[in-house]
């Protein structure tokens, strides 16, 4: 006897993919600038992820030497925040004038 016959009106459902698909990590890149200083750009890196003065200051200069450095990756939510929490500082000068916030953007990482 047929087995589909068995049980009349049944149908065979293809195969699902069950598999979880992650998203790519993404980077949360420091663009170069030549406007605001050093101390402001470490000070922001080391707020903003908790990092020592040196790595910062190795973050700062990669930057400036190669145009931009990553500088975290990791899940898009959480680069996504890093990312408003670097453009959230704004350097002011003692002549009041607003620098505005530091060159930043995200990006999938490849």
């Amino acid at each position: 006897m047929n087995p589909l016959s068995a049980h009349p009106g049944t149908t065979t459902q293809p195969e699902v993919d069950t598999t979880t698909k992650l998203l790519p990590p993404f980077n949360v890149i420091l663009e170069n600038d030549e406007f605001h200083s050093m101390e402001f750009v470490i000070d922001t890196l080391r707020k903003v992820l908790g990092i020592s003065i040196e790595k910062a200051y190795q973050l700062m200069i990669a930057a400036h030497e190669k145009g931009q450095a990553v500088i975290w990756t990791g899940p898009k939510e959480v680069a996504e925040l890093k990312y408003e929490q670097v453009v959230g500082f704004h350097e002011k000068r003692s002549d009041g004038r607003d620098l505005g916030p530091l060159g930043c953007r995200i990006e999938p990482a490849v």
